[in-house]
């Protein structure tokens, strides 16, 4: 495994000591004035997401982008949003109507996240970006400096941090009856399209008619196409996805991240791996973070699971006969046990005796605008988005670093104030990943 080049190195240290405010704002739009979206990836959640914001009715689509048109995978969205210019290659959209576009989603592979998403904010453009943020922990840290740079209104596509478990979370929280929470266990035990894979190297298969895979490839590492990394299955891959964390993380983890002020953590251990790979994910594993004391929290211990039969022991409290969901979360408090499952289902005070002895005295919390309606508001200026990339870019870091140990294996020591890992050497170059490929460099000097 080689270390990054110096140059990308170089380009993360330059972009972070020049994320001062920018003299020129994102775009800003009149009350009364629709935002011009173009929508990259038209397929899967790209498409989702393209749909959910045209439902807002505040929006003029004004473009499509896939390296796919054409395809059954974009056909939907093609249909649709018909009547609008189509581009395969992001770059020439933007060459050629940047200044018609005054926000994008981006509903990509992980590891196409960044390059976009580093373009469309250096024109002043608002982003809605699939989760997780970026593919490395170096590229989220990028990112959050050019929203803090360009002045842009940001998104990542954790849905559920619009939902109601987090006004539940925030209340809940605020009004101390979530405290001392010194324990989590979070867990993902549903198939993954890499269960059961045997391969020795990256296979081959003929380039569909009209894909444009040298633009699918973008700033990773260069690989033949195959139907066993598009569509979808690219998530399976070290190169390319960010793994059951990335996937299901965010959705997870995302409201004890943020109200429990969790960080990054100062040690990350991989419990258990079953099935390593040098080129895609196990089949399960067991990952640790461990968070120190923070200003007025305890020490917190962040258990993660994966794999359809890693399943986390059952709390004591969970009501007889019931079962854990296969996804979810277990927070351990100092006088309460709350579960959760995922995205915005709000939490459950357990054993459920429990819940409703004090179901009168609990927090009310109102639901405020959807995950969508908020990024376009956001980018109108009504409304502050609740998973910008200032938020969510620490909760993918800290996914980021547990891919790394699902990775390597063994225990990794990180330095929260440089944001190194200190005992090892290729964990640490593993932060910035493997060099851009050449004609790829630009998007880490922005």
């Amino acid at each position: 495994m080689k270390h990054p080049s110096l140059s990308r190195r170089q380009f993360t240290k330059a972009a972070a000591a020049s994320a001062v405010y920018s003299l020129i704002p994102g775009r800003v739009m009149g009350a009364n004035e629709k935002v011009n979206v173009a929508f990259i990836g038209c397929g899967g959640m790209g498409a989702g997401d393209a749909k959910s914001v045209a439902r807002t009715g505040l929006v003029n689509p004004v473009a499509l982008c896939d390296v796919a048109l054409g395809s059954k995978h974009t056909a939907g969205t093609e249909k649709e949003f018909s009547g609008i210019p189509k581009f395969k290659d992001f770059r020439k959209m933007f060459d050629q109507m940047g200044k018609e576009i005054d926000a994008v989603t981006v509903g990509v592979p992980d590891h196409s996240h960044f390059p976009i998403a580093m373009r469309a904010m250096s024109e002043g453009i608002h982003c809605y970006v699939e989760k997780p943020l970026a593919h490395t922990f170096q590229e989220v840290e990028l990112m959050m400096a050019a929203e803090k740079k360009y002045k842009v209104s940001c998104q990542m596509g954790n849905q559920g941090h619009s939902g109601p478990n987090y006004h539940q979370f925030k209340a809940w929280k605020e009004a101390g009856v979530i405290k001392d929470v010194t324990k989590i266990t979070a867990y993902m035990n549903s198939g993954r399209r890499w269960h059961g894979w045997k391969i020795d190297g990256y296979p081959e298969d003929p380039v569909p008619e009209g894909l444009d895979w040298d633009t699918w490839l973008g700033t990773a590492p260069a690989h033949p196409f195959s139907k066993k990394l598009h569509p979808g299955n690219w998530r399976s891959w070290y190169d390319y996805g960010n793994g059951a964390f990335g996937d299901w993380g965010p959705h997870i983890l995302d409201t004890c991240h943020r109200f429990l002020n969790l960080g990054m953590p100062h040690k990350i251990t991989a419990v258990e791996r079953d099935g390593p790979h040098d080129l895609i994910f196990p089949q399960a594993t067991t990952i640790q973070f461990d968070f120190p004391e923070r200003e007025g929290e305890p020490a917190c211990e962040v258990t993660w699971y994966d794999g359809t039969k890693n399943k986390p022991e059952p709390p004591k409290e969970l009501d007889k006969g019931r079962k854990l969901e296969n996804a979810g979360k277990v927070i351990y408090g100092k006088d309460l046990t709350f579960k959760g499952t995922s995205h915005g289902s709000p939490l459950r005070i357990i054993p459920e005796t429990k819940m409703r002895d004090m179901g009168k005295d609990l927090p009310k919390f109102e639901s405020g605008s959807g995950h969508h309606l908020n990024f376009i508001r956001g980018a109108k200026g009504e409304e502050k988005t609740r998973s910008p990339f200032h938020v969510s870019g620490p909760l993918s870091q800290m996914f980021c670093l547990g891919v790394i140990a699902q990775r390597l294996g063994g225990e990794l020591e990180f330095d929260r104030e440089t944001k190194r890992i200190s005992n090892n050497k290729i964990a640490d170059a593993l932060l910035e990943g493997p060099p851009p490929r050449k004609g790829w460099e630009e998007y880490y000097k922005l």
